[in-house]
């Protein structure tokens, strides 16, 4: 079945929400904050950071975290290359991830740059190289031959996408963790958190960002 392009409307003109999940693709109170919190703090990053270190992340949506992730790289002075891998099902048109991502003014250059390069499978730029594998991760993440670093787990709410929080993909999450490796989700759903320590991780619940109370940091040993 060919892959299906996101479908959207737009809360406050800037803010897409995904009409298929009924979810935001991020934080009305601030996207950017959430994504520091959640992501980079959450994987302890950028004091991980080093060549060709590889973030693998479920559900790459407007590309925020990439892109955040990016400029945490730079602004961290790193030499050599930020790997980054996202799995997505229903990948967002380009004109609406440009559109999304002017909500983000500290990322305007890096989104700029981004959109120029990306072909909608890879972008290549100095400092970066990114890959979107699209279609389902419950099929694409086993045949995947890569190792991340660093999980960013963001896909829908649970209790709406509870497909990309099953406990068979939360194992094929660690089999493809360096050892040493983090993953990290706005979520403390139980069974999300259950199913990370079913496939191995240490897990915690750490406080969240903005309304929410807690979020998860996972560990592998």
């Amino acid at each position: 079945m060919p892959n299906q392009p996101a479908n959207l409307t737009w809360t406050d003109g800037q803010v897409p929400v995904s009409t298929r999940f009924d979810d935001p693709y991020f934080s009305m109170q601030d996207g950017l904050a959430e994504t520091r919190h959640v992501f980079l703090a959450g994987n302890d990053l950028p004091a991980r950071f080093c060549d060709g270190f590889h973030i693998a992340e479920l559900g790459f949506g407007t590309g925020l975290n990439l892109l955040t992730a990016w400029l945490a790289w730079e602004q961290s002075g790193q030499i050599g290359t930020l790997r980054f891998t996202s799995f997505e099902a229903y990948p967002m048109a380009q004109i609406d991830m440009a559109r999304a991502l002017q909500a983000f003014p500290a990322l305007e250059d890096h989104a700029a740059r981004f959109l120029a390069a990306f072909d909608g499978t890879c972008c290549v730029l100095p400092g970066l190289s990114f890959t979107m594998i699209e279609g389902d991760a419950r099929v694409a993440l086993p045949s995947w031959d890569g190792q991340a670093d660093a999980w960013f787990l963001d896909g829908f709410s649970p209790a709406k996408n509870p497909e990309l929080w099953e406990s068979g993909l939360m194992a094929e999450v660690f089999a493809h963790t360096a050892s040493g490796g983090m993953a990290a989700t706005y979520t403390a759903a139980g069974f999300v958190r259950r199913g990370l320590e079913e496939a191995g991780f240490t897990v915690k619940r750490v406080p969240g960002f903005g309304r929410k109370r807690h979020m998860t940091r996972a560990v592998r040993a």
